[in-house]
């Protein structure tokens, strides 16, 4: 599916420029027609629905509001904008304001979609904000597939036959312990990027923590939900975005945040084990991907030796990813031939590809060789952002994978059955296209961060907040299946942020029988609803 947590790795590159994102109203083009000028008047307004949702025994009445809130590309131009995204009277902007609209600072119109319980007093009532990742990715997935009040029907891990897809109420949607509100980033949904560069202005990693810092600012305020008791959600590069995000919640915008959830984490890209073999002489890729080699064996049943359960084979193969094979990969070119080979039998146990493979590998399998060659005899390549998918191999010959069958099993079925309800229930988006990727074009995201040369990691950031704020809760989410962002992966980040040893009890992990989209299956849905719901309960004073 076209969320995937890294640009680098399976991020859609598409061909449109960057211009068809922007709202320029260039005089020297002929005057709008009467129905695009409608389109945008409808683009800038909002729409309030009602419904409701049964959860757990509760019957939940709900009010849904969709619209945009547009921010400024920095605190001192936001600050003189005024809810409507222009502005504000006297300010300095609008005695600045240009000739032409493309030449005005950069804005991005950004879309939401909100769901309040009915009756319920905003001081008493929790309010969860959710994001998906990419970067580059609306929100279109945690949107209709995780906690809202519908869900889309994908509990399979074969190719979902085409439209029509079945979209039902959501027995575990969030609403019985929180309201909701998802968040689509810059340049994507229905929202828009206005002015003068405005890629530059939101696409990297600290511009859009701070875009999103704006708009959960000025949403409250719209709302006034300052009160409230307030959690982050952020899955794959939106846990990224969380950890920068929380950071600048806390010690610039001066607000507490009560609890950070992340869903299929990745704080640290030299992890990364789409293309490890790019980075020489790092090895901790492959020892953090092994325990997901395994599982995804293990599923398939390609195991050498069937092993009874999951999870206590699991704990056996991280033991043997942290210490022989770890050490094993330490030695370089000084490994002997004996302990080599006897790595290389042990991985052939513990993920089915044979011996002689991880040989001519030297003991390094990226995550695309894994996928290709774990049903090679089949003709079929296996999933990646959840390896219990598996599809037709496109090149049998190729060395690695080639697509995702994930991706391509549930896609459509999101994104279709998402335009239907947005317009028939919400009763938002007439005459308007949904992005649900950013169209980069010539624009690419910049992955600087804080100035920092080194390759990415934004755990400092979340230590920091951890820090300032002890109270600040943190619950860690993952699929066993996901080989975007493995699970053994994100354990090893929570357990080396640089935090006192008594800050370690604010931090809670939780794994599934799942992939990166955790919710797909409906077992792991379930008890994702269950333990967020007792993770904001606990934490929600």
């Amino acid at each position: 599916m076209p969320h995937p947590h890294r640009l680098i790795a399976v991020l859609l590159v598409l061909s449109l420029a960057p211009a068809l994102l922007r709202a320029d109203d260039d005089k020297t083009k002929p005057e709008p027609k009467p129905e695009a000028k409608v389109a945008e008047k409808a683009a800038l307004a909002e729409s309030t629905s009602s419904g409701s949702v049964d959860v757990g025994g509760q019957h939940i009445l709900y009010n849904a509001v969709a619209g945009t809130i547009t921010v400024g590309a920095t605190d001192p131009q936001d600050s003189q904008l005024g809810m409507d995204g222009k502005p504000l009277p006297g300010s300095q902007l609008a005695m600045d304001e240009p000739k032409e609209p493309k030449d005005a600072p950069p804005t991005a119109r950004m879309s939401y979609f909100a769901y309040f319980k009915k009756d319920a007093k905003p001081e008493d009532r929790p309010i969860t904000f959710f994001y998906n990742g990419g970067p580059g990715s609306s929100t279109v997935w945690l949107h209709m597939g995780s906690l809202g009040p519908k869900h889309v029907v994908t509990d399979t891990d074969q190719h979902l036959p085409a439209a029509p897809y079945k979209l039902t109420d959501n027995p575990e949607s969030l609403l019985d312990v929180s309201d909701l509100v998802f968040i689509d980033m810059p340049g994507t949904g229905f929202g828009r990027l206005l002015g003068k560069d405005p890629e530059k202005a939101f696409w990297g990693i600290d511009e859009d923590a701070n875009a999103f810092a704006r708009f959960i600012q000025r949403f409250i305020t719209k709302f006034n939900r300052w009160n409230s008791p307030k959690f982050i959600f952020g899955e794959s590069y939106g846990t990224t975005r969380s950890s920068v995000l929380v950071d600048i919640l806390e010690n610039t915008k001066s607000f507490d945040i009560n609890g950070v959830i992340l869903l299929s984490q990745i704080f640290n890209f030299t992890t990364d084990i789409d293309i490890p073999n790019a980075n020489p002489g790092v090895d901790l890729p492959y020892v953090l991907a092994l325990p997901t080699y395994a599982a995804t064996a293990w599923y398939h049943k390609k195991l050498p030796q069937e092993a009874p359960a999951l999870e206590p084979f699991l704990k056996d193969v991280e033991e043997f990813a942290m210490g022989p094979y770890q050490h094993a990969l330490a030695l370089g070119t000084d490994i002997g031939a004996d302990e080599k080979q006897s790595v290389a039998e042990k991985l052939h146990q513990y993920t089915g590809i044979p011996t002689a493979y991880w040989l001519k590998a030297n003991l390094r399998v990226n995550g695309g060789q894994f996928e290709k060659n774990l049903q090679d005899n089949e003709n079929l390549t296996t999933g990646r952002l959840d390896t219990r998918f598996s599809g037709p191999s496109l090149n049998p010959l190729s060395e690695g994978a080639e697509y995702d069958p994930q991706s391509s099993a549930i896609s459509s079925a999101y994104v279709s059955l998402f335009n239907d309800y947005v317009r028939k229930d919400l009763k938002y988006g007439e005459g308007q296209t949904y992005l649900p990727q950013a169209l980069f074009g010539s624009a690419q995201w910049d992955f600087k961060h804080n100035n920092n040369p080194v390759s990415v990691n934004v755990a400092n950031d979340l230590a920091e907040a951890m820090k300032t704020n002890p109270r600040l809760h943190v619950m860690v989410n993952g699929g066993y299946y996901d080989l975007a962002t493995p699970f053994f992966a994100a354990q090893y980040e929570e357990k080396h942020l640089p935090i006192p040893q008594s800050l370690t009890k604010n931090i809670e992990f939780d794994w599934y029988e799942s992939g990166h989209m955790v919710y797909v299956r409906d077992e792991s849905l379930k008890q994702l609803h269950d333990r967020v719901a007792a993770f904001i309960t606990r934490t929600d004073k």
